[in-house]
């Protein structure tokens, strides 16, 4: 099987500098490049394991935290759950009307070594909430619903640490918005249903006094409020990328100015309740640029959006038990291009619901979701077992591959989120009131890992191996850093085999998974050693936040396809403005 490194493929799509308005749909397009190189080939078509019966709570929201453990919640009004509070911990009524205490959990932290639960005590209702990760790790959650409208909660990396709610931090009620961090470390917060502006969240303990009103949030909402949950990503220019429902701007967030407006996506919404999925695709940093830090000419950043449904498919759902089939097009742009159009082209198989997720290789993963009808409690059929590997392939044919299937329905709030071992881990569905086990799809509690084509066991041997003693943590923006990892026959391996990536953890909620990236790290230089079996790499951290907000990032060595397992690395913001 023949595939088109990330590099080369980024490195031929900057040759055309025209609008893309002018080129051909993506499969002509990448039809005319050769091949550079031959990854692994493997017939593999991926592996599931159950490995949990029990996540004692629904995994709505799911985050993977660098100390390598699963955060997961629900809602506190889902009733009992199957993870119980000690009796001196217990949630109080909140409000105030009753001496009543709920001593059931509604958040989990679950290992991912030893797949064990640790009950986790949240005071505010995060149903339908935002995240996203601190730059120090900690994992900052905004919203819900009710008590939850202007919460803000976090909880940091510890054995015993528990959630930490402010109920009265945001400006406006945050319910099906979004979060993104900065080039900085600030966060922002955006929408929800019926809050058409955005706002910066404060400090801890404190109370956001400004909101900045986007009047664009108002114009793309419809009778069926299908611009909630709006895609955000952050481009490579410091200005944000902003979808809701079919339309797209580029936004400077401490201005409130709207940059540009992007053509119309055509085919359908794509946003909540139509729930399609959306990543900003791997950026890659190997062209030269002779001064990044002033942002004069941005590194190119591509958006991929697919699935969704037709407009009206909740009303149909709600008012006639209609179930329309959901969306197969895609739709692809380079947002920093001011003269960018949609490329279009279309998923095998219609998909609403689904988790798009940037494998540690640059491949894409589409899992999760259904074929008719679209988000809301009992508002799809025809579940999607099978999962969707999307290659930058040569040819069309060969851009796509259907993946092994689950036997476990994943639709309304399930959940997914890439692992440090390259692996993928699934859950959450349907949380039904009151965790209701007999409804048509009931409530899922059961846990899964699915293991991408790249984890054939026979080419196990094959993956590099991270010397993370070797290996420094904490790294600086620009500065270039020695990675040292084991390989079998490492002789046989020259540079062009070898990539170098960086992956951002998200925080992952109905069918987004908020502030993903993966970065390919430029390689300053590649030497086997002298055993044969080894070799160092110097790579170029990222050269700014605009790139790479600080945080705690996954690196991966990747040969000829094949990810290693993670190291986690850490790059901190120096300075701190203050908004």
């Amino acid at each position: 099987m023949r595939f088109l490194s990330l590099p080369n493929l980024l490195s031929f799509l900057l040759l055309f500098t025209t609008s893309t308005a002018q080129l051909p749909l993506i499969g002509d397009l990448l039809s005319e490049q050769p091949v550079q190189r031959l990854d692994h080939e493997t017939s593999f078509l991926g592996q599931w394991e159950i490995v949990s019966e029990d996540s004692c709570v629904s995994a709505m929201h799911l985050a993977v935290t660098h100390e390598n453990k699963a955060i997961m919640f629900d809602s506190t009004a889902s009733g009992p759950s199957h993870a119980i509070l000690t009796a001196s911990n217990c949630r109080p009524d909140p409000t105030g009307k009753t001496a009543m205490l709920d001593c059931w959990a509604h958040a989990t932290e679950f290992d991912l070594e030893t797949y064990k639960v640790r009950p986790l005590k949240v005071l505010t209702d995060p149903w339908c909430s935002s995240g996203g990760f601190a730059k120090d790790g900690t994992l900052v959650n905004t919203g819900g619903w009710k008590d939850g409208f202007y919460s803000a909660r976090y909880i940091s990396t510890c054995a015993t640490c528990d959630w930490r709610d402010y109920a009265r931090t945001l400006k406006a009620p945050r319910w099906y918005a979004t979060q993104q961090i900065l080039d900085d470390g600030s966060i922002v917060v955006i929408g929800g249903r019926r809050s058409f502006n955005y706002e910066f969240i404060p400090a801890e303990k404190s109370a956001n006094p400004k909101l900045f009103e986007l009047p664009f949030l108002r114009e793309t909402t419809d009778a069926f409020e299908n611009n909630l949950y709006p895609f955000v990503h952050l481009s490579t220019d410091g200005n944000l990328f902003i979808f809701a429902n079919n339309r797209s701007i580029l936004l400077q967030p401490r201005t409130g100015r709207i940059l540009r407006e992007f053509p119309i996506l055509p085919g359908g919404s794509r946003n909540y309740p139509a729930s399609a999925m959306s990543v900003l695709l791997p950026i890659n940093l190997h062209s030269q640029r002779t001064d990044p830090a002033k942002r004069a000419t941005p590194f190119p950043a591509q958006v991929l959006i697919c699935g969704g449904a037709p407009r009206d498919s909740f009303y149909l759902v709600e008012s006639k038990d209609i179930f329309i089939p959901a969306l197969k097009s895609c739709g692809r742009i380079t947002i920093t291009d001011p003269h960018a159009n949609w490329m279009m082209e279309r998923m095998p198989v219609a998909r609403t619901m689904g988790d798009m997720l940037i494998l540690p290789n640059g491949d894409i993963l589409i899992i999760n979701g259904a074929t008719k009808g679209c988000a809301g409690w009992d508002f799809a059929r025809d579940p999607v077992f099978s999962p969707l590997l999307y290659k930058p392939a040569v040819t069309r044919s060969r851009r796509w591959t259907e993946l092994a299937p689950s036997k476990i329905a994943r639709m309304y709030h399930a959940s997914s989120a890439v692992l440090p071992d390259a692996s993928v881990l699934v859950a959450g569905s349907n949380t039904n009131p009151a965790y209701n086990f007999s409804a048509l799809f009931p409530t899922e509690l059961r846990v899964e890992k699915f293991r991408p084509p790249y984890l054939d066991l026979d080419l196990a041997a094959q993956r590099p191996v991270i010397l993370a003693d070797t290996l420094r943590k904490e790294i600086d923006y620009a500065e270039g850093f020695d990675v040292e990892f084991g390989l079998m026959d490492a002789d046989a391996v020259v540079r062009e085999d070898v990539k170098l990536t960086m992956y951002a953890p998200p925080f992952t909620t109905h069918g987004f998974s908020m502030n993903q990236r993966l970065l390919v790290l430029r390689m300053e230089e590649f030497e086997p050693l002298d055993d044969g079996t080894r070799i160092r790499v110097r790579v170029t951290a990222p050269p700014a936040g605009v790139i790479a907000p600080p945080g705690w990032y996954m690196l991966f060595v990747v040969s000829k396809g094949l990810p290693s397992d993670a190291v986690w690395v850490h790059i901190q913001a120096k300075i701190l403005n203050n908004y």
